[in-house]
């Protein structure tokens, strides 16, 4: 894949995160080349310029010597490596990597050509930085995780190649690259910026389009197990409101719930006028959560092609210019607004189970049993499902709002970008155990209308469930049925029975 510096797409940004090979854009590195040139020629007026040869945060007005500029570079990696818990994953550091090399490739931080090769030398041996997840506030830059990103670049801490962690300086030996030299202006360039909790951000976002699309079909199954309607999926009601996250949200329901017999079965005197609103406002609920996570993208997507480095050099008129960056907010807030809607895809999805297992509102027997009482059914995984709601709603608390002062007050606020975008894997983990229970539950309810079947959409994806969980007749170990159906929910057959569905891609 061509990475065009700051005209990377959404579709080659999840792609990349999938696992996409890259190749950078030759016609950056003359523009590359011309910022480092930059930096030289800045230097040798003699002026202060802040993290070139100063001294960094609330020791800016420290003046550094010309013949203790590479030190100070790769001081600042030492002394900002200073991150805690558990280790990234690999492929969120990669895609941390990658958004750093977009990054430095725009020409406006003046790393040598060398430091780029660098990056992109470790990407094609598959040498992963081991970083550590916890220590970023967001601001002034990632600086913790990306100073060990950056540690390892120059041969100190730990590198994983497939499953093998050596220390750094083996590593880039047994690949043949000698650990990188910083030259000015590197080491802070390399650790300014808001990659990690983009990447994070990213990811998080990834897995919050293919939950929304997921509960999309869960959802109907649930809608045909109650014998649902679906008229509120009517375009005519969503067209008077407007929103076109709702209206495309109502056409993809309605197109998928098209030649069910189960509807049709109830479709005349049927006593029942209105149905809960975790059935009926499907369209207004995830058409909403669409329309937020399209903004998070744009905003995404934004970041990831942006330079959010501090000082920036510009070649043209050789000036390095102080400025904010790396401040995160951008990012806090993109992710917040994406966690806020993973917990109400998790949420909705919850109340359709809720309904299920209750006969006075499914019409089903209790808790979806043939033998209720002997039985317990499904009594059980709906309180996981709503255990899992309740600690998504603890964690979709926004991290936007926070803010501690660092560096002496220098730094004296901060976006907590970093647990904001941090928070959404394990978010998104639980939303999947989630769906995974309400396509158990949803399919346990449609069984009991057989012989009448459901559209072919949602009957081929009943069918992928079937090959691995048979229909739930009696009390047996209840997780491993969780387990294979949160396997579904996570490759990729479920979304593929069904087709097209809407995204986020702006």
């Amino acid at each position: 894949m061509l990475l065009s510096p700051g005209k990377v797409p959404y579709a080659d940004l999840r792609a990349i995160y999938e696992g996409a090979p890259v190749r950078l854009d030759p016609d950056c590195r003359p523009g590359i080349a011309e910022s480092a040139a930059a930096v030289g020629r800045i230097l040798a007026r003699g002026e202060p310029i802040y993290g070139i040869n100063t001294g960094f945060g609330k020791l800016a007005s420290v003046r550094i010597s010309d013949g203790d500029l590479a030190t100070l570079q790769r001081n600042i990696v030492l002394s900002h490596a200073a991150g805690v818990g558990p280790s990234m994953p690999d492929r969120i550091v990669r895609l941390m990597m990658i958004l750093k090399l977009v990054n430095l490739s725009r020409g406006a931080s003046g790393v040598a050509p060398a430091t780029i090769e660098m990056l992109e030398a470790m990407l094609a041996h598959g040498l992963v930085p081991v970083v550590p997840a916890q220590g970023s506030v967001g601001a002034s830059g990632d600086l913790a995780p990306l100073a060990h990103m950056t540690a390892a670049m120059i041969g100190v801490g730990e590198i994983r190649k497939a499953d093998s962690v050596r220390p750094a300086a083996e590593a880039l030996a047994a690949a043949g690259l000698p650990p990188l030299e910083l030259g000015p202006k590197e080491g802070l360039a390399l650790l300014n910026g808001t990659q990690f909790s983009c990447a994070y951000a990213l990811a998080g976002l990834f897995a919050a389009e293919r939950l929304w699309r997921t509960a999309l079909i869960t959802g109907l199954l649930s809608t045909e197990a109650a014998k649902g309607s679906d008229t509120p999926f009517d375009p005519r009601i969503h067209i008077l409101r407007g929103h076109k996250g709702q209206i495309e949200t109502a056409d993809a329901l309605r197109r998928l719930m098209m030649g069910s017999a189960i509807r049709a079965s109830h479709r005349v005197e049927d006593a029942r006028l209105q149905d809960p609103y975790c059935l009926r406002c499907q369209p207004q609920v995830m058409g909403a959560a669409l329309t937020i996570l399209r903004q998070a993208a744009e905003t995404l997507i934004t970041e990831a092609n942006g330079v959010s480095d501090n000082p920036l050099i510009f070649p043209e008129s050789d000036e390095a210019l102080s400025g904010g960056n790396f401040h995160a907010e951008p990012v806090a807030f993109a992710a917040d607004i994406i966690a806020l809607a993973l917990c109400e895809i998790g949420s909705l999805a919850e109340r359709r189970i809720a309904m299920l297992v209750d006969p006075a509102l499914s019409g089903l027997p209790a808790f979806l049993t043939p033998q209720p009482g002997l039985n317990s059914g499904f009594m059980i995984p709906q309180v996981t499902a709503a255990a899992l709601v309740s600690e998504n709603k603890q964690r979709a608390y926004p991290a936007s709002v926070d803010s501690l002062p660092t560096s002496a007050n220098q730094e004296d606020h901060v976006s907590m970008a970093a647990h904001a975008a941090r928070r959404l894997i394990g978010m998104a983990a639980n939303v999947e155990q989630i769906l995974a229970i309400e396509l158990l539950a949803a399919a346990q309810g449609c069984d009991f209308h057989t012989p009448l079947a459901s559209s072919a959409p949602l009957e081929a994806v009943r069918a992928l469930l079937r090959r691995q969980v048979p229909m739930l007749d009696h009390d047996r170990h209840f997780a491993p049925d969780i387990a294979a159906a949160a396997e579904l929910v996570r490759g990729p057959d479920l979304l593929a029975a069904v087709g097209d569905l809407p995204g986020v891609s702006p």
